[in-house]
């Protein structure tokens, strides 16, 4: 991979990189067409990252399907798909591991402990795998575009984050490889993240500025769903992930899935 990358580099070239962990859907070919309009080649990788999986949690079970990713990857103007084995990228004894504090704790941080440094681990070796002008993630996972934004400041890696837009179904829903796992009454449940988000957006909109109170608007819409468990829901900076702020975020259970979304109230809920 350094080296294809190095030749397209020598020849003038930019790499755009589009990382991933497969299953991919169109919140993902959304992130390449960003990168093809703005690189000469463009680079996804695809790897299920195990140390960013907790104990207990779905790394066993996360939707892997090659033949499914590959024919979408086939018609969307990819250069390269860097598919690197567990073994390459953690050799038998490796035990260097990358932390981003501050934006890092909180939330995501917080409920997923160890998260965070697995996702800020395989991001350095990825950018050092592909040496990318421009690497693109999604706005659905605000917290993590901050981390891989202060990883990439703060490890002067030359590369700029560009983050897209989250993707949603026609009812609200945000584009998740996880939303495979539920079965249609927790789908229909599912749909109470936007809600409650489109109902802070409201709120917001009239006037409400105590985060408290647009923290109540989320949990109420939420706890209204018998299947749905809160796990978070709060109005944070989106640069520190801490109140005072406009970013609403959330982590929900719907059933046994964890779902994620977030919307800045300062703007128009989307549909």
């Amino acid at each position: 991979m350094l080296d294809a990358s190095r030749r397209w580099r020598a020849q003038g070239h930019t790499v755009g990189l589009v990382p991933t962990m497969g299953a991919l859907h169109a919140g993902h070919l959304s992130l390449i067409e960003a990168a093809r309009a703005e690189n000469d080649v463009v680079v996804v990788s695809i790897f299920v990252n195990p140390i960013q999986f907790g104990p207990g949690e779905d790394f066993a079970r996360y939707p892997r399907d090659r033949a499914h990713d590959e024919g979408l990857l086939s018609g969307v103007g990819v250069d390269a798909v860097y598919r690197p084995r567990v073994e390459a990228m953690y050799p038998p004894g490796a035990s260097t591991r990358v932390r981003v504090s501050g934006v890092a704790d909180p939330l995501e941080g917080a409920a997923r402990p160890g998260h965070f440094e697995g996702v800020a681990t395989v991001v350095s070796k990825l950018f050092t795998a592909v040496e990318p002008d421009r690497a693109y993630f999604g706005q659905k996972d605000a917290q993590q575009a901050a981390v891989v934004r202060r990883l990439a400041r703060d490890l002067d890696f030359p590369v700029e984050i560009r983050v897209g837009v989250t993707v949603r179904e026609p009812d609200g829903l945000a584009l998740s490889s996880r939303n495979a796992y539920l079965d249609p009454d927790e789908r229909r449940s599912a749909v109470s993240l936007s809600a409650a988000l489109r109902l802070a957006s409201a709120a917001y909109a009239a006037g409400e500025r105590r985060p408290e109170q647009l923290r109540k608007v989320l949990c109420g819409r939420l706890e209204a769903e018998s299947l749905a468990r809160v796990e978070y829901a709060q109005v944070v900076d989106p640069e520190t992930f801490t109140p005072p702020g406009t970013l609403a975020v959330l982590a929900v259970r719907i059933g046994k899935t964890r779902l994620i979304d977030n919307h800045d109230l300062s703007k128009v809920f989307p549909g």
